[in-house]
C-alpha cells in the first residue's frame, strides 16, 4: 500500500502541476479526494491491514493527502490570479468615457396642479382632510341628501362595489365624515381619487377632485363668491374673470356654476370655449340645511358653503391640454413637458 500511496502522490501532483484551468484542478480533487476518489478508496482498505501497520499507513495516508490538498490549494490560486488578469485585459474599462446620467422624473401635471390649489387654499386657512375611496352609500349619497330613487343618483354612474359599497363618485363623504367627527368652524379641501362609469376625450372612469367646506357661523354666499375669486385669480392670473350661474345640486341651495374667462383666448371667445369668453371650472353653493340634519348640526345658528372641481379639467385648462385621455396615458414625450 506504501507503493501504491507514493505512485499515487507523485501522478497526482504532476497531474496539478501541468493543469490548466479551474475545472482540471477541480476534476483532479474530485477524481482524488471524492467519495469515489482513489484516495479514499485506499482509505477504505485501511481495514484490511494488519493492526501493527495500521497507525503506519494511516500516518502515510494523511501525510499524502495534506500534501496534494496543499498543492491544489496553491494551483487553484494560481489559476484564479491568472484569470483575474485576463479578465482585467479583455475588460478594460475607457474611464475618459463620460459617464451615464441617471433620468430626472417630473412630477404629473395633475400632481402639480394638486399641490398648487391645495397650496392656495392652504394660504386662505383651509385645512386637507381625507377620506376612503370604498365608501359606503350613507356617506357618498343619503347623507348629502341624495335619498333612495333621487334622480341625481342617476347623474353619478356609480361601481358598486355590493349592495351598500360603492367606489366613491366625488370626494363629498370626506365633508360629512369631518362634520361628525367635529363641531364648527371647519374649513377643509378635500383632495382625492373618485370614480363613474364614463369614459371618452374629456371624462375618465377614474379621475380626480378636490371639494372644500367651510361651516361656521354667519357664513354667507359673498363669503363663497370671494373665496373662489381669490383662487382663480391665483389659479389662473389676477385678470381672469370669474361668473357665478344658478345651478341645481342636492347637498347645496342655492347652487352654483363656477366660471372663468376663456384662458385660451381671453374671454373673446374660440373653440375651446364655443365662442361664448367662458369655461366652466367648478360647482359650488351654501350647503342645504337637510345635510346639517344628517350630521345633527343646528341649521339655524350656523351657515357654510361647499365647493368642488375635477383636477383633470384644471389641469386641461390650465396647461392647454385637449384630451385628458393624456393625462393616464404615462407617454414620456408628454409627461417630460411638465
Amino acid at each position: 500500500m506504501r507503493e501504491q500511496l507514493e505512485k499515487l502522490k507523485n501522478i497526482t501532483l504532476q497531474a496539478i502541476k501541468e493543469s490548466s484551468s479551474l475545472e482540471e484542478l477541480q476534476e483532479i480533487r474530485i477524481n482524488l479526494l471524492g467519495r469515489k476518489g482513489e484516495l479514499t478508496a485506499l482509505m477504505k482498505g485501511l481495514g484490511l491491514l494488519e493492526p501493527a501497520e495500521r497507525p503506519i499507513v494511516g500516518q502515510l495516508v494523511n501525510s499524502v493527502r495534506d500534501e496534494i490538498e496543499t498543492a491544489l490549494a496553491a494551483a487553484t490560486e494560481s489559476a484564479n490570479q491568472k484569470l483575474i488578469a485576463r479578465r482585467l485585459q479583455s475588460e478594460q474599462i475607457d474611464t475618459s468615457l463620460p459617464g451615464r446620467h441617471p433620468l430626472k422624473g417630473t412630477k404629473h401635471p395633475v400632481s402639480l396642479v394638486i399641490e398648487e390649489i391645495c397650496s392656495i387654499f392652504a394660504g386662505l386657512g383651509f385645512a386637507v382632510a381625507e377620506g376612503p375611496e370604498i365608501e359606503h352609500d350613507w356617506y357618498n349619497f343619503e347623507a348629502l341628501n341624495f335619498p333612495p330613487e333621487h334622480p341625481a343618483r342617476d347623474m353619478q354612474d356609480t361601481f358598486f362595489v355590493e349592495k351598500s359599497l360603492l367606489l366613491r363618485t366625488h370626494t363629498s363623504p370626506v365633508q360629512i365624515r369631518t362634520m361628525l367627527k367635529q363641531k364648527p368652524p371647519i374649513r377643509i379641501i378635500a383632495p382625492g381619487t373618485v370614480y363613474r362609469c364614463d369614459s371618452d376625450a374629456t371624462h375618465s372612469p377614474m379621475f380626480h377632485q378636490i371639494e372644500g367646506l367651510m361651516v361656521d357661523t354667519k357664513v354667507t354666499f359673498g363669503d363663497l363668491k370671494g373665496i373662489l375669486t381669490v383662487f382663480t385669480n391665483q389659479l389662473f392670473g389676477q385678470k381672469t374673470g370669474v361668473r357665478l350661474r344658478p345651478s341645481y345640486f342636492p347637498f347645496t341651495e342655492p347652487s352654483a356654476e363656477v366660471d372663468i374667462a376663456c384662458v385660451i383666448c381671453g374671454g373673446k371667445g374660440c373653440r375651446v370655449c364655443k365662442n361664448s369668453g367662458w369655461l366652466e371650472i367648478l360647482g359650488a353653493g351654501m350647503v342645504d340645511p337637510e345635510v346639517y340634519r344628517h350630521v345633527q348640526y343646528d341649521a339655524e345658528n350656523i351657515s357654510g358653503f361647499a365647493f368642488g372641481m375635477g383636477i383633470e379639467r384644471i389641469a386641461m385648462l390650465k396647461y392647454g391640454i385637449s384630451d385628458m385621455r393624456l393625462l393616464f396615458e404615462n407617454d414620456i414625450r408628454f409627461l417630460r413637458q411638465f
